[in-house]
């Protein structure tokens, strides 16, 4: 049933939206620009070399990129901060916590989700489990649950509901990294007391772009640390000294954007938002599942789009390579993805290479 949605005209537009894409199986490493992307990047940089830059349209863009992100995951604007490092976002929910708190995150999760909290200089406790025992794992003294919701190195998907539910019987938090989901599996960032997301990935971005959002209770224990100009309620008037009166909502926690990287974000969030992520969703795990067939790997306890699996000479990565695909390796297993811009030519092309 998920290969029949490759035909719908929805995502055969939005595939018409990228040059790429054949053979690039990477979109957990880099996602690909769109041709409006592609279009309003250039057409910035043209303007400012020919001497006519324009702050205020590049000050809309992150607003509208703000807006649509707060889309893509289900919240309101006003509880989306800006910023260009998840691990800065991480940083921010670190320094709420008590000193000595325990912090329980995955083993192996990725290192911008994890070291904010190990060099936290709060003596935060961190205490690494695998991420199949992450619900069961949560205790009376833990006071935050931090995790990718998809893992970077093996792709798996987390059981969100049996973690956020575990972490609320015990009065704990919940910090979900979605930088590995957002764009092709559905997320509700409101199940989670903080969300952070980068968009160079699946939401085909610039890199530079990600996103915070924070619960209205956490929100009121976060200190606004990277505090600028952008942080103020209206950022223009917000530019000089520190008698400046702090933005009311999440959007204090605001870092001065990249304005290039978020002129080329908007057209990117745009697309994306407008398509069914259900759809996306069916299109990515349907390709992937097919991928696992033919490769003869188990299915996974929730699909993904990532499919990987021991490779630690990289036999496999470079016979990928060979045949002019693209992939990555990652913790000594291979690694494919796929996304709106794949299609079944694209299984059977890296099936065929590894002799499938």
């Amino acid at each position: 049933m998920a290969l029949q949605t490759l035909s719908s005209p929805a995502l055969a537009a939005a595939r018409s939206e990228f040059t790429g894409g054949r053979g690039y199986l990477a979109a957990c490493t880099v996602g690909l620009p769109t041709r409006a992307t592609r279009a309003a990047v250039i057409a910035e940089l043209d303007a400012a070399a020919a001497g006519r830059p324009d702050p205020s349209a590049a000050s809309a863009a992150v607003e509208r990129s703000r807006a649509l992100f707060a889309r893509l995951v289900g919240v309101e604007s006003r509880s989306v901060a800006i910023g260009s490092q998840v691990s800065v976002a991480v940083a921010l929910v670190a320094a709420s916590l008590p000193h000595g708190a325990e912090v329980l995150v995955a083993e192996g999760d990725f290192s911008s989700v994890v070291l904010p909290f190990v060099h936290a200089g709060r003596s935060l406790r961190v205490r690494a489990v695998p991420l199949a025992d992450l619900a069961g794992s949560v205790g009376a003294t833990t006071a935050l649950v931090a995790f990718s919701l998809v893992q970077s190195a093996t792709g798996e998907v987390a059981d969100a509901d049996a973690i956020v539910s575990a972490a609320a019987a015990h009065g704990a938090r919940t910090l979900c990294d979605a930088t590995q989901a957002v764009g092709w599996l559905p997320v509700e960032a409101s199940r989670f007391d903080a969300l952070v997301c980068h968009t160079y990935k699946w939401l085909c971005a610039p890199r530079g772009v990600s996103f915070l959002t924070l619960s209205d209770d956490l929100a009121r224990e976060v200190p606004p640390l990277f505090a600028g100009w952008y942080a103020g309620g209206d950022p223009w008037s917000s530019c000089y000294g520190g008698d400046v009166e702090l933005a009311p909502d999440v959007t204090r926690f605001d870092a001065s954007p990249a304005w290039q990287a978020f002129v080329g974000a908007a057209p990117a969030l745009a697309l994306f938002a407008s398509l069914d992520g259900h759809a996306v969703h069916e299109h990515a795990t349907g390709l992937a599942a097919a991928f696992r067939l033919r490769l003869g790997l188990g299915r996974p306890d929730r699909a993904s789009a990532i499919v990987t699996w021991a490779d630690p000479d990289g036999a496999a990565l470079s016979r990928l390579a060979d045949a002019g695909i693209v992939a990555s390796g990652r913790a000594g297993r291979a690694r494919v993805a796929f996304h709106v811009f794949n299609d079944e030519e694209d299984v059977e092309l890296a099936a065929s290479a590894l002799g499938r």
